[in-house]
C-alpha cells in the first residue's frame, strides 16, 4: 500500500512532459514512468499494473494529452492566421462579400469513394 502522497505526486510527474526531467521522451510509457519513480526516489519499487491502475482511477487525465495538440513551432501563429481568419470569413485583411464562402475539404485517404448501390429516391410524399 502506497501513501496518498506518493500517488499524487506519480500523477503529477506524469502530467509533465518527460523533457522537464531530462528524459528525451515525447510522452511517459508506464515502464518509463516507473523508472523515473525510481530513479527520483518516490518509490524504490512500483509495478507497472499498480501506477496504470492509479493512472486510471483519476477522474480527469490531463497525461493523456498528445504533444501535438501543443504546437512548438515558433511560426505556427503566422501559418495559423490566414486559416483562422478564412473562419471569420476575412482574406488578406479584406472581408468577404454576402456572395463569396469558404469550403473546407478534409481529406480522407483511408475512405475510398463508392458508387450508389441503389438509386436516389425522392423524399416520401414528393413521389
Amino acid at each position: 500500500m502506497f501513501p496518498a502522497a506518493v500517488v499524487a505526486a506519480t500523477k503529477a510527474i506524469a502530467c509533465e512532459l518527460p523533457a522537464t526531467r531530462g528524459v528525451p521522451l515525447s510522452r511517459w510509457s508506464l515502464a518509463e514512468l516507473r523508472e523515473e519513480l525510481q530513479a527520483c526516489g518516490l518509490v524504490e519499487e512500483v509495478s507497472t499494473t499498480t501506477l496504470g491502475r492509479w493512472l486510471a482511477e483519476a477522474v480527469i487525465k490531463p497525461w493523456r494529452h498528445h504533444a501535438w495538440i501543443f504546437p512548438r513551432d515558433p511560426a505556427f501563429q503566422a501559418k495559423a492566421a490566414r486559416v483562422l481568419d478564412l473562419y471569420e470569413r476575412v482574406v488578406d485583411c479584406t472581408p468577404l462579400g454576402e456572395d463569396e464562402y469558404v469550403i473546407s475539404a478534409d481529406e480522407k485517404t483511408q475512405v475510398q469513394a463508392r458508387c450508389r448501390c441503389r438509386p436516389t429516391l425522392p423524399t416520401a410524399g414528393h413521389g
